[in-house]
């Protein structure tokens, strides 16, 4: 039985819990900060659904039926930006039924789970990377959630939870009528990036890929200001054009546009630097698979459950720029292959990744 048919329409009052609020205001631009927002936004069509966040002022705020609560002034626990808290977070828990937290290790989602337990309300936790110091370090909080609810099988997998039945994989979401192809839109044949630039999404594997002939956009902020001064080096005298902000309306025109979205990610940075969780998702070629590009990715972490090799797509090793400019030369070569492989990632978006298909699998996780 859905959630929706155990409590009845309306009658469940879910509240969201995440660090930070997704927005340039006071905010934060990135997937994970997306992701909890749009589910949220998503949900209040469904149930009664509120978010609550933290920032440096206080202020409450409506995106379509959800009430969105930013909390001012919050605490930063040893001083990490990521890891904010607030004793005004406790009264807000105490108007749910339900509370959905977003990220694991951080203090306002352990205490949301000390506060639910007692007063029998339900708690679960998705983990969307990152977090800071939290009880967590010393002791497991996981049975404090009634259910881990993780964005791929990848996620289960890393975070240990392969066959424990309180958790589940509800994947993660595309506003599918806002990142749409657009039918008078014609391919640029430049290959897309879109992401944070660190040393991690392999941005300098795809620059050196790159053919002669084809031109590159990378939008993304610069989160290490020497990786993108190296990733400038490595771009001098190609097509390469950056973009350090770009609003939705100008990513959509992005993706739309793109020869294919490129994301490939590694587990060893240029630098010799080891990340063991480089992506739990993938967000940004979900967008642009819905916007009816082809993906290029890695054969890293999560991303080959949402790209079909040769069919809606290519995935390729990590650090291995011979192959992946070999697959961007194939895109550039053969366009009808290309169109169809677009069309099939669009539909592979409708049938898995979309907000209203991951809002029902969390109503079910939240009934059972």
């Amino acid at each position: 039985m859905s959630g929706a048919g155990r409590w009845g329409r309306g009658d469940l009052r879910v509240l969201h819990v995440v660090p930070a609020l997704f927005g340039d205001e006071d905010g934060v631009v990135g997937g994970a900060e997306r992701y909890a927002l749009e589910l949220a936004r998503c949900m209040a069509g469904e149930t009664p659904t509120r978010l609550v966040s933290f920032g440096d002022t206080e202020r409450r705020e409506r995106v379509g039926a959800l009430e969105v609560h930013v909390i001012g002034g919050a605490h930063r626990v040893r001083g990490q930006r990521t890891n904010p808290f607030a004793a005004r977070l406790v009264p807000e828990l105490l108007r749910a039924d339900v509370v959905h937290c977003h990220q694991r290790r951080v203090l306002a989602s352990s205490v949301s789970a000390l506060v639910c337990r007692p007063t029998r309300r339900r708690v679960f936790v998705t983990d969307l990377g990152g977090g800071g110091w939290d009880l967590s370090a010393y002791v497991s909080t996981d049975r404090w959630f009634h259910g881990h609810l993780h964005i791929s099988e990848y996620s289960r997998r890393v975070h240990g939870h392969e066959g424990e039945p309180r958790a589940r994989v509800i994947l993660g979401g595309v506003d599918a009528e806002k990142f749409s192809p657009g039918p008078a839109v014609e391919r640029n044949g430049r290959a897309l990036f879109v992401g944070r630039l660190l040393p991690h999404k392999g941005v300098d594997d795809l620059i050196n890929a790159l053919p002669g002939d084809m031109g590159l956009d990378i939008i993304g902020r610069p989160y290490s200001e020497d990786y993108v001064r190296d990733l400038r080096r490595l771009a001098a005298g190609r097509r390469v054009t950056f973009f350090h902000g770009c609003d939705d309306a100008g990513l959509v025109r992005a993706y739309r546009s793109a020869l294919c979205v490129v994301l490939p990610s590694v587990y060893r940075s240029m630098y010799g630097q080891e990340t063991k969780v480089p992506e739990l998702l993938g967000q940004t070629l979900l967008e642009g698979m819905a916007c009816g590009a082809p993906a290029v990715c890695t054969n890293v972490a999560s991303m080959p459950e949402i790209v079909e090799d040769g069919v809606s797509g290519f995935i390729v090793p990590p650090n291995s720029p011979e192959e992946l400019g070999g697959r961007l030369r194939r895109l550039a070569e053969r366009p009808r292959e290309a169109a169809e492989m677009g069309r099939a990632a669009r539909r592979r978006v409708l049938e898995k990744f979309t907000w209203p298909a991951v809002v029902r699998r969390c109503l079910e996780a939240y009934a059972s």
